[in-house]
């Protein structure tokens, strides 16, 4: 039998071809499933290609989404144990847990839960091995309209001819499915069901109501009770509440989804767009402003008119169509293109920061998380082929200066090839290589994500996990060759020649406006002193300190550093009180003594009551605490 080579935890080894990587030395404790080569598989799919073998866990977002997949299945079987007759739909593995629509005989409510719920333990129990099957189209047909799942019949139906399609066994119950799943029912431990609702099939009007049936997950009971811990503090997080509470952001029916910022929210927004701009401004990019209305024409051309159309905003006047931008490649393509271009020009790095809009259903639109109108730190890198590799690197180290600020871990994911994509296969293929190759480089593990790419390009994707565990998509890193063909772009080379060049298309926060929302959970309002809209708050006990508490917030304020004298006609106690409902994370109260002793009595938000301080000399620690984040 032959053998193929394979690297698992950093060591090259051999193994016969068709090995199932459940029999592998080295597996960790909880093992669920295995990337290989960043693609996920099931732990009993035979190898036929060496390369790059992970296994993974619980830990790992893609072995959460097998564990979680393989419970949407569990949910399937135990409905179709109490509801033979019932028609399944699809089951979908979620971040946080999964779904299952089905058609049922007959209308259930969350009381019909704990019934579900029961079976589904059974079937824990019973300890069911998890079988993938491999059918030809006429196998499956037959297999499901034996099984008169009308539903899956039609799922089967638009699969293109000749693409093999798999399904997964366990026990009695088979499921359409591209996999991968989990080795047996017994793996899943700890089950709950959360909610019912309704979905239509395939999200149309006009096709049959399903019932949606919601749940989560665990390896084990503790892991599920302290699941429900952080969503009672997520709800506490919410930053639709905090933003009206701490006076950020607020949202009118007059215009949905745009957020309207509050000055001490638009404080933080141009704090956090400092932040950024900065970072980019030391490592070369120049920022420039395009129009935010074009003419159908420069949609039609960069191919978001036929890709991207159901997100446009369109504006007809004059009997001419106009779009307002949902991005700015297409305005960044014209600057380029705008004159002759030398290889010496290159890398050419064009940063925006301009208004943003896209078209999202009325039912999508989530405070900051889903809006019609935004902003991007946004940028296109314009270099030669040589270029990519140093170009995408410099991007991978600012996601990493940004994300290490904000104390957030990311994950990497890599996009590929999606099924309507634009342009030559082979730049496709070459593109995804160098994407790879530079993660592999930086000995970076990374996910696959297949056939989610741009339809210009793949593209890396970084997920941040935020201080309650989740993870939220923002930074990404399109690689595209194909937006310069589509506008003819060239640069001329040192011997004359005029050669295309290659855009990375990258965003580090991604949008600002959910990028704050993130932001505010995060910190659950209680921002960093360098980041808090209001740093400092200064607070006289008496009207006799008042020129004295005014004093020292004008030379805060001449540092710019951003402080405010609470001169409120209140007692002490109700001032402080204010100050850590407003989560203000310095208070300098200020009383007689500090004032004849030119000191400051400080609290900080976190440390408590620090005493009393020098004055100036503490405004210097101010200063240097409040200081930006640095590379």
């Amino acid at each position: 039998m032959n053998e193929i080579e394979v690297v698992v935890n950093g060591q090259s080894c051999k193994v016969a071809e068709g090995s199932r990587p459940l029999d592998l030395p080295g597996k960790p404790q909880g093992t669920l499933a295995c990337a290989v080569n960043g693609a996920t598989i099931d732990l009993k799919r035979p190898l036929w290609e060496g390369g790059h073998l992970d296994f993974l866990t619980f830990d790992d977002s893609p072995g959460r989404m097998v564990f979680r997949h393989s419970s949407a299945h569990l949910l399937a079987q135990a409905i179709k144990r109490l509801w033979p007759t019932a028609q399944l739909g699809t089951g979908p593995a979620l971040e946080d847990g999964f779904y299952y629509d089905v058609l049922l005989p007959e209308t259930i409510s969350e009381q019909d839960l704990d019934r579900i719920q029961q079976v589904m333990g059974e079937l824990v129990g019973e300890n069911l091995e998890i079988e993938r099957l491999e059918l030809t189209r006429q196998q499956a047909l037959k297999l499901f309209s034996d099984r008169n799942e009308v539903l899956k019949l039609e799922i089967i139906e638009r699969i293109p001819q000749g693409t093999t399609i798999s399904a997964y066994r366990q026990g009695e119950f088979v499921d359409l499915c591209s996999g991968p799943h989990l080795v047996s029912t017994g793996e899943i431990r700890a089950i709950r069901l959360t909610n019912v609702s309704g979905a239509y099939w395939r999200g149309d009007e006009s096709r049959p109501m399903l019932t949606r049936i919601y749940g989560t997950s665990f390896p084990d009971h503790k892991q599920l009770e302290d699941f429900f811990i952080r969503q009672e503090e997520a709800k506490r997080r919410d930053h639709r509440k905090l933003g009206r509470e701490l006076n950020l952001v607020s949202f009118y029916e007059d215009a949905p989804g745009f957020p309207f910022w509050h000055p001490k929210g638009h404080t933080l927004y141009r704090t956090l767009e400092n932040f950024s701009r900065t970072l980019q401004q030391r490592r070369g990019y120049e920022e420039v402003s395009t129009p935010w209305i074009y003419r159908i024409g420069l949609w039609q051309k960069s191919g978001h008119w036929d890709h991207y159309r159901d997100n446009i905003f369109v504006i007809d006047r004059e009997d001419e169509l106009m779009g307002l931008k949902p991005m700015n490649c297409p305005g960044h393509a014209l600057l380029f293109g705008s004159t002759t271009r030398s290889y010496r020009d290159l890398p050419m790095r064009l940063a925006e920061y301009g208004p943003l809009s896209r078209y999202e259903r009325s039912g999508t639109l989530h405070g900051l998380f889903r809006v019609r109108g935004f902003h991007q730190d946004d940028a296109h890198l314009f270099v030669r082929e040589d270029q990519i590799a140093q170009e995408m690197e410099g991007v991978l180290e600012l996601v990493d200066v940004v994300y290490r600020a904000f104390g957030m871990p990311y994950e990497v994911v890599i996009s590929t090839r999606p099924d309507d994509y634009m342009g030559d296969l082979e730049l496709w293929q070459k593109a995804e290589a160098e994407l790879e190759a530079v993660l592999i480089h930086h000995q970076l593990k990374y996910q696959v994500n297949p056939k989610d790419g741009a339809f210009y390009g793949p593209k890396l994707d970084f997920y941040a996990v935020d201080a309650l565990g989740r993870r939220w998509q923002c930074a990404t890193a399109q690689l595209d060759f194909q937006t310069p063909v589509q506008f003819d772009l060239h640069y001329i080379d040192n011997e004359g020649r005029a050669c295309r060049p290659v855009m990375i298309h990258r965003a580090i926060l991604g949008s600002l406006e959910r990028f704050l929302g993130i932001l505010i959970e995060h910190y659950a309002g209680a921002f960093p002193l360098w980041l808090s809209p209001e740093q400092v708050r200064v607070i006289p006990i008496t009207d006799h300190q008042l020129e004295y508490a005014q004093s020292i917030e004008a030379l805060l304020m001449a540092s710019d550093i951003r402080a405010h004298v609470d001169n409120s006609n209140q007692k002490l106690g109700y001032k402080i009180r204010a100050g850590q409902v407003d989560k203000v994370p310095l208070m300098l109260v200020v009383g007689g003594r500090d004032q004849e002793n030119g000191t400051v009595s400080v609290r900080d938000r976190e440390l408590g009551d620090l005493g009393a301080k020098p004055w100036p000399d503490y405004a210097k620690e101010i200063l240097a605490m409040a200081a930006m984040p640095r590379d």
